[in-house]
């Protein structure tokens, strides 16, 4: 596809819906079993016009809103091992390009800052869809799923295990699911 094509999600301002999306991560642990974790506060923009090469992607999400069900795992994540989200409170991302790979899925690679560091990252983007929910709002879904080392973002806490595994992996899946709200 051409720099000037399109995808699904139509043009205007799209503000992502917190109460109606979900930010969540999977790690493995012992190398052996996988931990799933979510961030509870977040905020994104979406700003999509007749040129998708044009489009931008913003989001904010509260380090310290961390959730892996585990009260004790939660606050040694928001420690200066990890997050340190004294320090560091907001985990943003802004994009710098968004290439259509086909009608309904995009690669949109921007600049992720975490704990400090600002690295880039991709994501592969599906539009799971639109509608207009019953009090007249238009809606775009979207499932967003990509991969990093947290020690590219100087998170590098660990522990060697007997077995040869790492106590934490270094990969991280990071799982979103977005609805957004058009804006007026």
């Amino acid at each position: 596809m051409t720099a000037t094509a399109t995808v699904s999600v139509p043009t205007g301002t799209w503000s992502v819906d917190a109460a109606h999306s979900n930010v969540e991560f999977r790690v493995k642990h012992l190398g052996i079993s996988t931990v799933r974790g979510a961030f509870r506060e977040f905020e994104g923009t979406l700003e999509i016009g007749d040129d998708i090469s044009a489009a931008k992607a913003y989001g904010k999400i509260k380090a310290a809103s961390i959730d892996t069900n585990e009260p004790q795992r939660d606050d040694h994540l928001r420690s200066p091992d990890f997050f340190d989200a004294d320090s560091y409170p907001d985990i943003t991302f802004e994009s710098t390009t968004i290439t259509p790979l086909d009608e309904d899925t995009f690669e949109v690679t921007g600049e992720l800052t975490m704990h400090g560091v600002t690295k880039p990252l991709t994501l592969t983007v599906e539009t799971t869809g639109t509608k207009q929910d019953p009090w007249g709002n238009d809606r775009v879904g979207l499932e967003a799923l990509g991969k990093l080392d947290r020690s590219d973002w100087d998170m590098r806490f660990n522990q060697a295990l007997g077995s040869g595994n790492m106590m934490v992996s270094d990969k991280v899946t990071i799982s979103l699911d977005i609805s957004a709200v058009k804006q007026a």
